[in-house]
């Protein structure tokens, strides 16, 4: 990240192109962060989706969950989500993420990587019901995976960031307009991740 993004503290800010990113490796305790891993891992509705790419349907590479507080809809890939209410504890944690990012999330899809062969392929949080400048929060929770970012129009990755159990990344404006980003196999972890990515959806 040292030829882009310059560190202070915990703030990743991008000079170039715009856009900022706020990472916080100790967001959660260890403690709560392995309860609520433990909580989503055998309390949500975990689906592996289907959908529908360049005229053929594909299983996703992970476990999906979508979550909210009401049954709100979100299209992505030519095909709409309708959230399931979302538990308390991630109701409580919605509002102090929200706080921080300075925006009222609404929803929140979970991704469960099963292992190191799940994975995440480049793309942006730029559905048009995220609104014009999208902000996305996102909760990692278990085994430590790279969150990759390239810029848009791009072939070749530019940097990566570790995330590790209990750490929160917040993707401000414009991110999504400058930066893809993906989450690439590593076939040596063989453990889970979930990760919680915060939105909010224009209703």
């Amino acid at each position: 990240m040292a030829d882009l993004f310059d560190q202070t503290d915990t703030v990743y800010i991008d000079n170039s192109f715009g856009g900022k990113l706020t990472f916080i490796p100790e967001f959660l305790s260890t403690s709560d962060a392995d309860i609520l891993f433990q909580s989503l891992l055998h309390q949500c509705q975990w689906r592996q989706e289907i959908i529908h790419v360049y005229g053929k349907d594909h299983p996703i590479p992970r476990l999906q969950v979508w979550l909210g507080n009401g049954q709100i809809p979100y299209t992505y890939s030519g095909k709409t989500f309708i959230s399931e209410h979302w538990p308390t504890a991630i109701n409580n944690l919605a509002a102090k993420i929200s706080e921080i990012a300075e925006v009222k999330f609404n929803t929140v899809l979970g991704n469960l990587y099963r292992n190191g062969h799940d994975s995440m392929g480049w793309h942006a949080d730029d559905e048009i019901e995220l609104g014009e400048q999208p902000v996305v929060a996102s909760l990692s929770l278990g085994a430590i995976r790279d969150f990759a970012l390239r810029q848009q129009g791009a072939t070749r990755q530019h940097s990566t960031i570790a995330l590790p159990h209990g750490s929160l990344l917040i993707m401000h404006e414009g991110i999504q307009e400058a930066w893809q980003h993906s989450v690439p196999k590593r076939k040596n972890i063989t453990s889970p991740r979930i990760n919680l990515t915060f939105r909010k959806v224009l209703i």
